[in-house]
């Protein structure tokens, strides 16, 4: 719990680091706390959709929650902002992940 304190606490101090914001709902996954970890991801790409590695964490989470709409959805989402960034890795990967859960 110290760590997601202290992310906490850099957060109130830089609400705008989506790096924070990612690495608190990593946190709150391993906690197994995936509504919170749900959440800090859709504030964090509502703030910032350009955070390209979030897309594919969330859209993860709520593949292995049985939503396979959600995650769909933003998978997508995640592939035109990384198209749109050029960042071929990012693409590549949500790419994968969608093909695996489609197909």
């Amino acid at each position: 719990m110290e760590r997601i304190d202290k992310l906490r606490e850099f957060l109130k101090a830089n609400p705008d680091d989506s790096f924070l914001g990612h690495a608190l709902a990593l946190e709150y996954i391993k906690l197994n706390d995936l509504k919170l970890a749900r959440e800090t991801f859709e504030a964090l790409l509502a703030r910032d959709p350009g955070y390209v590695g979030s897309y594919y964490h969330l859209a993860k989470l709520l593949e292995g929650q049985g939503d396979q709409e959600g995650a769909i959805l933003w998978y997508e989402k995640g592939l035109a902002e990384a198209q749109k960034a050029g960042d071929r890795h990012a693409y590549g990967e949500l790419r994968a992940a969608l093909d695996d859960l489609i197909y």
